[in-house]
């Protein structure tokens, strides 16, 4: 089939588009192009058109620009109204390698949305991509229905998660919601979260460029407990589903379960604004717990730096959705140097 590519210059064709596929994040909306051209990334919004030319796939391309090398970045994308085909992949891979060409790109990653499977794993195989390092976006996400009953929700959580709820109700746990002018206060206490798990943080600037870009579609909401902020997270809600993107907490006073209610509350806040799924983004690999009389699943590796937020976001009940790994197609002989940085910064950071 032969297909016809354009760039997509309007929000409305765009996001209309979206609208029709069920499986999708926020890293494709419009406003996350924005977000990365306020960030000083260069994007491409390219609509993938069949021989009538009907709209069939669209793919938000970003520019990222690293000191190991540049690359073209297609987060959680393509999107297409059919499942992952050979021909439509190989169409925008052809696109993809003359914006490399033109802006002296390295590779070319993917981080896929598609169901993980060996057959789309044997599509990308058929066109070189080979399987990246490491992900730059989640590919696990774990994800809770919210179209029934605060009482239905409630009673798909684990025990210990409604008790610990409750808890913080009783105890007198506040949930506020932060203005974006007062975003320091998540900030630090993200720092402290960030050096307390060992992880890089983001910029001041990267979460405050994301909190404008989204504007009311974004969240900021602090658990305090007599004054003092014990845990916060910044959410974002977009067609239909709310995402929990960011979070931090305190380790001081950690008896006290704001991080639950907080969660519980952002819940309730995305069901007042008529999303049907919440999503609690990346966790580590987990599995079925076999021979149980429930699907339930358990962290595989007990030791990975996500285990412990992972049974805190398994708590609320939902189920994984697994993603594709992240492909990686290399342009330049420069991508093995890439390679092996990444590689070492994977096991330095223990996964």
């Amino acid at each position: 089939m032969e297909f016809e590519i354009k760039i997509i210059d309007k929000k409305e064709i765009w996001e209309n588009f979206l609208k029709k596929i069920d499986e999708k994040t926020f890293l494709q909306s419009w406003e996350w192009g924005e977000f990365n051209k306020r960030m000083g990334e260069k994007i491409w919004r390219v609509g993938i058109y069949d021989k009538f030319l009907k709209l069939i796939a669209l793919a938000l391309v970003i520019k990222v620009s690293a000191k190991r090398g540049n690359f073209l970045l297609l987060p959680h994308g393509p999107l297409s109204i059919y499942d992952l085909k050979l021909d439509v992949l190989e169409a925008i891979l052809q696109m993809l390698k003359e914006i490399a060409k033109k802006e002296g790109a390295h590779f070319i990653r993917i981080c896929p949305i598609c169901e993980r499977s060996e057959k789309n794993s044997e599509v990308f195989k058929a066109l070189g991509f080979r399987e990246a390092p490491i992900h730059l976006h989640p590919e696990i996400t774990w994800r809770l229905d919210i179209t029934g009953s605060e009482t239905e929700i409630l009673s798909r959580m684990r025990k210990t998660t409604r008790y610990l709820i409750k808890r913080g109700q009783k105890l007198g746990v506040q949930i506020k919601k932060i203005p974006p002018k007062d975003l320091e206060l998540f900030y630090d206490l993200y720092l402290e979260t960030a050096k307390r798990h060992h992880f890089v943080p983001f910029s001041f600037d990267y979460i405050k460029n994301e909190v404008e870009t989204f504007g009311e579609n974004a969240l900021i909401l602090g658990g305090f407990f007599k004054g003092k902020l014990l845990a916060s997270g910044i959410f974002i809600f977009w067609q239909k589903i709310s995402f929990y993107h960011h979070g931090a907490s305190l380790k001081e006073l950690s008896n006290i379960p704001a991080s639950y209610l907080l969660q519980w509350e952002a819940i309730l806040e995305a069901k007042r604004r008529g999303c049907r799924r919440h999503d609690l983004w990346g966790v580590a690999e987990v599995k079925k717990i076999q021979n149980s009389p429930k699907e339930r699943f358990e962290v595989e590796n007990k030791k990975h730096p996500w285990a412990g937020l992972t049974l805190f976001k398994m708590g609320f009940g939902g189920k994984p959705k697994f993603y594709l790994k992240t492909q990686d197609y290399p342009i330049s002989p420069f991508y093995i140097l890439n390679l092996l940085i990444e590689k070492i910064r994977k096991k330095k950071r223990g996964f």
